[in-house]
């Protein structure tokens, strides 16, 4: 059960992110009514949100996911692989050690996004991706196994980062698009499949109760009530047009 989450309102300067979609450029007040639905959203799974300010120094800093890996045990502060996007940490690390007494660290050389981080129960899969080299990865990956967990590093070839592209829902239930479906690190898993007409959807998040689905994606929302879970949607275009998504907005635990 989550208990704990950490959002972070978006700025202006958003309007000045990073993205690699060619989906329009964002509307900064839809973008603002868009992430008070996703808080609501969290609110209504039964969790305390911790809403930290916008930044207009750091036009991506809304996408929190990035900044930490977050464990039952302790937090790994990342080292984000896009440069404008590296000091973000200095902003999360206080706010981590208000919850956190065990803080560890990605290291220069490595990059890390906590978008490549997928938590399975006791196994974290990390991609390899734009943001999250090789280095990074395997930084991590001997954090989570000196602390007894399981990791298993996974190249990414289609997708921006690891989550977008897979999810767990608990039960050892996968949501699963592209590269994942057949993907031979996740044949252990019952799969809800995405079609790649519906790919943003994979990115969905299980929080306690209810699994939040993007807005606009009947299919996915059956597939999921179909297999019994409670289901909350959330507009995200405004996000999506810079590449982000449900699970980047928040940190969970």
């Amino acid at each position: 059960m989550f208990k704990q989450t950490i959002v972070k309102k978006p700025g202006r300067s958003y309007l000045n992110g990073l993205t690699t979609s060619d989906l329009g450029e964002p509307v900064f007040d839809k973008l603002l009514v868009q992430h008070e639905a996703y808080i609501e959203a969290l609110k209504k799974c039964n969790v305390e949100v911790r809403e930290l300010s916008a930044s207009e120094e750091f036009p991506d800093s809304t996408f929190v996911e990035d900044t930490a890996v977050v464990t039952p045990e302790f937090a790994v502060v990342t080292n984000p692989g896009a440069n404008s996007r590296a000091d973000e940490i200095t902003e999360m690390e206080p706010v981590l050690k208000e919850f956190y007494k065990d803080i560890r660290y990605i290291n220069a050389p490595g990059t890390l996004d906590g978008g490549d981080v997928l938590q399975v129960d006791d196994h974290f899969y990390i991609g390899i991706s734009e943001r999250t080299n090789e280095e990074g990865a395997k930084q991590l990956k001997q954090i989570l196994e000196n602390s007894q967990y399981k990791a298993t590093i996974v190249p990414l070839k289609e997708f921006f980062h690891l989550k977008t592209g897979i999810a767990y829902l608990g039960d050892n239930l996968i949501v699963a698009a592209g590269e994942f479906m057949n993907h031979p690190d996740f044949s252990q898993y019952e799969k809800i499949i995405i079609p790649d007409e519906d790919e943003y959807s994979a990115n969905c998040i299980r929080v306690n109760d209810f699994v939040i689905i993007p807005e606009g994606y009947p299919a996915t929302k059956k597939k999921m009530n179909d297999a019994g879970y409670q289901t909350i949607e959330v507009e995200m275009s405004e996000f999506q047009k810079h590449d982000g998504g449900l699970s980047c907005l928040s940190l969970r635990f």
